[in-house]
């Protein structure tokens, strides 16, 4: 697939070229530019029929990876500079609009803007679901935080839409971590919060601590962590040095998922393009956990009862069973740890 640029044929325009995104059946935008050198290009979209049929190309690029992330679609074209760019759905002087920017334009965007220490994301009545299992929780006295105490089915912190959960943060002290790494529940937890379309662990200690531990092999608790964070990449295992900034971090990151809630559908109609799996255009569906390899998944589905070939692709009804086994065994684990 590639990314292309053309002449636009309409000559009144104030916007000379047509630029063809490689995402679902193909986006169309005219544009200021043919790549975003030296500031962000204002990109208005149109319908793929106003792409000519005989155009009068300018580029045409090799594309590595075109996938839309948010209000966002991340392009990498390929070719050894300026092959990364980004077209971002917002919003400017109150109205919708489409910038097509690159990592040196976006850090030209806004020189030397101190770290704000006031709300996340601008919010001012955010509110947290707090799980009711949690013995001693974050109180965001600190933050703009309203907080609510409900039983989750996944995390111990989380923002919803329309009474469903769209981001939950785990939180763990590392004894925490280690001890339900070694008996296997950390595994369960994580397929449960990868049925939520955001979700993140943040650990109440450094990393370097997991070296310092006199009851548990470093080496053996450094690779699973390693090999979690492998098969559930979506998930982020964020190390935090003490108590208060994990508290400060879970903050941030959950004002900053309920933006995106909030923001998901009405950029996701703007594309034109179906969202992924997961993430509907309500931005809170649950995408399902992530099975295992091919060859652990046969063995669970024979010692389950299935008929599965020793090669071959396995049937979706497995990787479904498997799936609800796993987040039926995590609510038993969580009702009889509550």
């Amino acid at each position: 697939m590639d990314l292309v640029i053309a002449r636009n044929p309409d000559e009144g325009s104030r916007l000379p070229y047509l630029l063809w995104v490689p995402l679902g059946d193909g986006l169309v935008f005219r544009t200021a530019g043919t790549w975003p050198r030296t500031k962000a290009l204002y990109c208005y979209p149109v319908s793929a029929d106003e792409w000519p049929s005989t155009p009068e190309l300018v580029e045409r690029l090799p594309v590595r990876s075109c996938a839309r992330r948010g209000a966002a679609i991340d392009l990498v074209v390929d070719r050894a500079r300026e092959n990364r760019s980004q077209l971002v759905f917002t919003t400017a002087r109150g109205r919708e609009a489409v910038f097509w920017q690159a990592p040196r334009t976006r850090k030209q965007a806004r020189p030397n803007v101190r770290t704000p220490t006031a709300r996340a994301a601008g919010l001012t009545d955010l509110q947290i679901v707090v799980d009711t299992r949690e013995r001693y929780p974050y109180r965001f006295s600190t933050q703009q935080v309203g907080t609510v105490r409900r039983a989750l089915p996944a995390g111990d912190y989380a923002v919803e839409v329309d009474g469903r959960p769209v981001a939950a943060v785990e939180r763990k002290s590392i004894a925490d971590l280690v001890s339900s790494l070694l008996d296997g529940t950390l595994r369960y937890a994580l397929a449960e919060l990868a049925a939520l379309p955001r979700s993140a662990v943040v650990v109440e200690d450094r990393y370097s601590a997991v070296f310092k531990l006199e009851w548990a092999q470093p080496a053996g608790v450094a690779d699973g962590l390693a090999e979690l964070q492998v098969r559930w990449p979506t998930i982020p295992i964020v190390f935090c040095e003490t108590r208060k900034l994990a508290e400060e971090w879970s903050y941030r990151y959950l004002a900053a998922a309920s933006v995106w809630a909030a923001d998901e559908a009405a950029a996701v109609a703007r594309m034109g393009v179906a969202a992924e799996a997961g993430v509907t255009p309500a931005g809170y569906a649950p995408g399902p956990p992530v099975p295992p390899g091919a060859p652990e998944l046969r063995a669970w589905a024979r010692r389950a009862g299935y008929e599965v070939a020793d090669r071959g692709r396995i049937p979706r009804e497995v990787r479904e069973a498997w799936v609800a086994e796993q987040v039926g065994a995590v609510r038993s684990e969580r009702g009889r740890s509550g």
